[in-house]
């Protein structure tokens, strides 16, 4: 190696060095400060109830505000996605301050909704910034926004190995891109290190007992994880089916939050006992873990933050999702008589791995909430749920790809040819 060859890998091994070490103090402070925010808005919320009467004037100045200023932000995580399959332009900086106002705003008045989304948004357009100053070529330019995303994910939920493999995981990298995994770990246990720094405080879970082994366990945890796998696409389904409604019947946008809100409104006032559908819900997640759930209470969950999100709410999937799964666990231990804190814990990373089609990064995830020992058993539910959640998850732009995307490919050819056959026949 020359010394002009030496001395051009270590300007740019430098260069990566500082910017990995910038966007995880950045993101990791907009972490930090996003979280104390978000419990700041709850607590407002839990100790004035009548708050949810702010609904249609909440999802009105969410509607307003991406409409005047936020309209080439609106896309959200999917932009982040689009742009990282196809990088065209730019993620605005105005996308960190829109959807954080955004989601507090939405826990404020009582939107169920949750807040991965957000800490990835800020993540990507902090880090993008630095496509601005830097000489940034397309494929560097993915990683900034693949960056941004593991930072986010690792310090709001406080789990660095599962925003790392997430990022890695959910754009499904060539491997010319496998180099991008050392950035990645580094931004993820560095963001969450800066937002530990600042004393913010993850939610803490029980940790299940690891049942002892058994085929007829087996059999239940498989059954299971193909009902958690369902419940994963009934809710990109029904999170979907909102979005297109609304974008049908209202053509001004910053209406649809509005009537969204009124509706919100009318079931909490109504409904009995609704808050636990408010914000984050993270007081019934823990309780699934000491009392068995009911599946009322996950057909309601899932019914109300997709209406929220469909709405114009703003604020993330992924906490509502652990409150599906976690519950939905919980509530078949009244039919398969197993411990209800495992039951719980399974669920909770299991339709989080169907809906987001990660089920290694749910797999990790779980391991970090709820201990190593029980990796084997993530790993086994939240491939199970992951092929069982069908081909939409809810990121639109996300391409499924490895064994999923194989099965559905044969599975599709297979439909296929049973149509033809029965139009020959007929």
């Amino acid at each position: 190696m020359t010394q002009v060859q030496f001395y051009k890998i270590f300007k740019i091994s430098f260069l990566w060095i500082v910017i990995c070490t910038l966007i995880a103090l950045f993101v990791g402070t907009a972490s930090a400060f996003f979280l104390s925010s978000l419990d700041w808005a709850t607590e407002i919320r839990n100790t004035t109830t009548w708050m949810v009467l702010l609904l249609p004037f909440g999802g009105l100045f969410i509607g307003l505000i991406y409409h005047y200023w936020g309209k080439d932000v609106s896309g959200g995580n999917n932009l982040i996605l689009d742009e990282i399959e196809k990088p065209r332009k730019k993620i605005s900086f105005v996308m960190a301050p829109l959807v954080l106002v955004g989601t507090l705003m939405t826990h404020l008045v009582g939107g169920s909704a949750g807040r991965e989304g957000t800490a990835v948004q800020i993540g990507s357009a902090i880090s993008d910034v630095f496509s601005k100053y830097f000489n940034i070529d397309s494929d560097s330019r993915k990683l900034l926004l693949l960056m941004g995303i593991s930072a986010g994910f690792a310090a709001v939920f406080g789990t660095p190995w599962a925003g790392f493999i997430f990022a890695f995981e959910i754009n499904k990298l060539s491997k010319k891109n496998y180099w991008f995994m050392i950035p990645l770990l580094f931004v993820a246990f560095g963001s969450d290190f800066v937002c530990d720094a600042w004393q913010i405080s993850h939610t803490a879970y029980i940790q299940p007992k690891l049942p002892p082994f058994s085929f007829i366990l087996m059999g239940k945890i498989i059954i299971s994880s193909i009902i958690f796998g369902l419940f994963a696409w009934l809710f990109s389904i029904n999170m979907n089916f909102w979005k297109i409604k609304f974008q049908q019947l209202i053509t001004y946008p910053p209406f649809r939050p509005m009537l969204g809100g009124f509706v919100l409104m009318s079931v909490f006032i109504l409904l009995p006992d609704t808050r636990q559908y408010q914000g984050l819900g993270i007081t019934t997640i823990q309780n699934s873990f000491l009392t068995a759930g009911f599946i009322s209470v996950v057909i309601l969950k899932l019914v109300l933050t997709g209406f929220t999100l469909g709405a114009g709410f703003k604020g993330g999937e992924v906490t509502p999702l652990f409150f599906i799964g976690a519950v939905l666990g919980s509530s078949l231990t009244h039919i398969f008589f197993i411990p209800v804190a495992f039951m719980a814990s399974i669920g909770f990373v299991a339709v989080f791995a169907g809906a987001t089609h990660t089920p290694w990064a749910s797999t990790a995830m779980g391991m970090e909430l709820f201990g190593w020992e029980l990796g084997g058993y993530f790993m086994i539910v939240c491939w199970i749920a992951n092929l069982f959640s069908g081909q939409n998850g809810i990121y639109e732009s996300q391409k499924i790809g490895g064994l999923k995307a194989l099965v559905y490919q044969k599975l599709n050819i297979f439909q296929t040819q049973l149509k033809k056959g029965f139009n020959e026949r007929h």
